[in-house]
């Protein structure tokens, strides 16, 4: 659970973990979720994909996970896709509610036939990580929604993957556990080593965790444009309220707002 032994490149010269190349996605033979979306994810990337409902944002994490199929296009891992690879964190929790915490973090590795004995380190490490180490036997009804979300995201945490999608993960809770858990993301990021694709509908969050933000537009689903935030990690409340934060929020939010006019299929 130790980040990984190497230096943080710039952008440009980090090693390819994903490709996305020219994915079109239709659904019934007549709705287009995604039209031509092309992509590298490199290590240690944080990748916010920004855009308004329906603009493709949730299809394209499923293409990635393998939930579905893209109609057209190819989706490549560098060196192959292995069991380890993928963490997945959803809007809800979906936690087992009969289960304890930590039995709830065992799920990736109990549907591989390990035991829990075998893995109770790894478990007792990660919910240390997610501040949830006295928490380990409780159980979901007695917790709050922003530890549940650290549940979910211990989860997604435990096997150590490449590459972690977390699909609006915070959207449901108030805007101080909000902050707190962003906060704490990229704590947990700079521990870990990993790779995160992350969906959103917020401007400040993306621009807050990320350093690549892939601006989407809806009908059909595509990248109109890639804004990359320079600001070095770790980030704190002297980001937030920097000039330098203010302009990229600026930028970010007027691309938005671009992404809101008809598409060349309307």
């Amino acid at each position: 659970m130790t980040a990984h032994d190497r230096t943080i490149k710039p952008i440009g010269q980090r090693a390819n973990v994903l490709r996305m190349t020219e994915i079109d996605k239709t659904f019934n033979g007549a709705v287009v979720a995604l039209r031509r979306l092309t992509l590298d994810v490199n290590e240690v990337d944080f990748i916010s994909l920004l855009g308004p409902s329906g603009c493709g944002k949730s299809t394209a994490l499923r293409l990635i996970a393998g939930l579905m199929r893209p109609t057209l296009g190819r989706i490549a891992w560098e060196g192959g896709q292995g069991k380890d690879d993928l963490g997945v964190v959803f809007q809800e929790p979906t936690l087992m509610p009969w289960a304890t915490v930590a039995q709830n973090v065992w799920l990736p590795f109990r549907v591989r036939g390990q035991s829990f004995r075998s893995v109770q380190d790894k478990i007792e490490e990660v919910l240390g990580l997610v501040g949830l180490e006295k928490f380990g036997g409780a159980y979901p009804r007695e917790l709050s929604g922003g530890m549940k979300m650290r549940v979910s995201i211990a989860r997604a945490l435990v096997t150590n993957p490449r590459l972690i999608l977390m699909d609006e993960p915070f959207a449901a809770l108030d805007e101080i556990t909000r902050q707190k858990l962003n906060d704490d993301l990229l704590s947990m990021k700079a521990q870990t080593g990993a790779t995160v694709i992350f969906v959103t509908h917020s401007v400040f969050e993306s621009v807050f965790l990320s350093d690549r933000i892939l601006v989407m537009a809806a009908r059909p689903g595509r990248i109109i444009k890639e804004i990359t935030v320079d600001a070095p990690y770790p980030r704190g409340i002297d980001w937030r309220t920097s000039p330098e934060y203010a302009a990229i929020a600026r930028e970010t939010s007027d691309t938005l707002l671009g992404a809101l006019a008809p598409g060349e299929d309307q």
